[in-house]
C-alpha cells in the first residue's frame, strides 16, 4: 500500500438552510399568524486522530471533503433538518495547516500558452492550525453554517404579518495541508545499510524489510519495545539519510519531519565501515544534515549505536571514534547477533520516563 505523509485537500462545510415564510391557515382559526420554521445547521468537517490509521493515503485519493447542507425551514414551525457532519480519521501525530491563496491547487486553463505551475511550499514556514497528537482528539476543520430564521421570529405588536426571513449562512471552506509526523520516543537515524531495520526487528515485534542493499526501508516503521514493569517505548526506523538530505537529496529527506517529534535520537553507525564509509565522517554528516533541517534537533538528547561490532576492524574504528567524540554516549552492539541490546533498552527506558500528558516536541514555524 502506498505510504503518504503529506497531502493537500479542499474542505467545504455544509451551508445552513434558509428560514421559511409561512402563515397558519386552518379552519376556524382566523388570522393564525406566522409559522415559518428555521433552517437547519450545515454539517461540519471534523478531523479525528485514530490509532488504527497510520498514514494519509485515504485523503491522497479523495482530496475533496464536503459535508451535507442543512434543510430549509417549513410551515407549521417545522425546523429544517440539520446537515450531517463528515468525520475524517487521520493518524495520530497529524499537523493541519491552512494554505495561502497562492498555493491552492489550480486547474490549468487549456487556452493558456504557458500554464502556471503549482508553487512549492515548505510547511515549516506556516503556523499549524492544529496538532492531533492524542488518540481520539478531534478538530473542527470547517464549521457548518447556521440556519436562517423563519418569519415567526419577526412578529410584533406592530407587525402582525411579517414576511421577513433570513437565509442560512454559508459553511466554511478552504484549502488545507496535512502533514504526518510520527510520534515516537526514539528515532533511529543513519546511513543506508547501517542496520537500523535489523536493530528494530531485534528489540521490538516490528518486521521491517531487511536486505543487503541500500534504501531497503522506503517509509518510517514504528516498533513497540517492551521494557518490563509495564513500561514500553516506541522506536521509529527512519529511511536512510545521505549527505545533502536537507537539500532534498536522496530518499531520507522525505522523512526528516518524522525525526522532529522524537525525544531521543539514536545514530546507528556501521562501525565496521563495511560499505566503504568512515563511521566518524558518517556521524558528522548526519549531525550536520539534522542541524540544517531543523537547528532545534541539535539540542535533543542523543546517543550513538555502534553497530556490526561482530565484524573485523570494528575495535580500531570504535577506539578512533571515542577519541574523536569523548563526550558521546556510545553503545557497542551487534544487531545481527543480538549482542548489546540490553543497553539500548535501558537507554530507551530512561527516555520514556517523562510525563505522558505533555505534547510531543515540534519544530518551530
Amino acid at each position: 500500500m502506498k505510504f503518504v505523509d503529506q497531502v493537500r485537500i479542499k474542505a467545504k462545510a455544509g451551508d445552513g438552510g434558509n428560514g421559511c415564510c409561512s402563515f397558519r391557515r386552518e379552519k376556524f382559526v382566523p388570522r393564525g399568524g406566522p409559522n415559518g420554521g428555521d433552517g437547519g445547521v450545515g454539517g461540519s468537517i471534523i478531523l479525528k486522530a485514530d490509532v488504527q490509521v497510520d498514514n494519509l493515503v485515504s485523503l491522497y485519493y479523495e482530496p475533496y471533503l464536503r459535508a451535507l447542507r442543512g434543510g430549509h425551514g417549513q410551515g407549521k414551525d417545522k425546523h429544517g433538518r440539520n446537515g450531517g457532519s463528515t468525520v475524517v480519521k487521520v493518524p495520530v501525530g497529524t499537523l493541519v495547516y491552512r494554505l495561502p491563496d497562492e498555493f491552492h491547487l489550480r486547474v490549468p486553463d487549456p487556452d493558456e500558452e504557458e500554464p502556471v505551475k503549482k508553487a512549492h511550499l515548505d510547511l515549516r514556514t506556516l503556523e499549524p492550525l492544529a496538532d492531533l497528537w492524542k488518540p481520539d482528539q478531534e478538530f473542527v476543520l470547517c464549521q457548518g453554517g447556521k440556519g436562517g430564521k423563519g418569519n415567526t421570529h419577526f412578529k410584533s405588536s406592530t407587525n402582525r404579518v411579517p414576511r421577513k426571513t433570513t437565509d442560512g449562512q454559508p459553511g466554511e471552506e478552504g484549502w488545507y495541508a496535512m502533514e504526518l509526523r510520527t510520534i515516537a520516543d526514539a528515532g533511529l537515524v543513519g546511513y543506508p545499510n547501517a542496520g537500523k531495520s535489523t536493530l528494530l526487528s531485534k528489540i521490538s515485534a516490528a518486521h521491517p524489510k531487511v536486505a543487503p542493499y541500500p534504501f531497503t526501508t522506503l517509509n518510517p516503521v514504528v516498533g513497540v519495545v517492551e521494557l518490563g514493569g509495564y513500561l514500553r517505548a516506541t522506536v521509529a526506523d527512519i529511511p536512510g539519510l545521505i549527505e545533502g538530505a536537507s537539500e532534498n537529496k536522496g530518499l531520507g529527506h522525505e522523512f526528516l519531519r518524522h525525526v522532529v517529534r522524537c525525544k531521543l535520537l539514536l545514530f546507528v553507525l556501521d562501525m565496521a565501515g563495511s560499505e566503504g564509509r568512515d563511521p566518524v565522517e558518517d556521524f558528522q554528516t548526519l549531525r550536520t544534515e539534522l542541524k540544517l533541517y531543523d537547528p532545534t534537533l541539535t539540542g535533543r538528547p542523543w546517543a550513538v549505536v555502534a553497530n556490526k561490532m561482530d565484524l573485523a576492524g570494528t575495535k580500531e574504528n570504535l577506539k578512533r571514534f571515542k577519541t574523536k567524540f569523548r563526550k558521546a554516549k556510545i553503545l557497542p552492539v551487534s544487531a545481527e547477533q543480538g549482542e548489546g541490546l540490553e543497553a539500548v533498552k535501558a537507554l530507551l527506558a530512561a527516555a520514556v520516563d517523562q510525563d505522558e500528558a505533555t505534547p510531543p516536541v515540534l519544530a518551530p514555524p
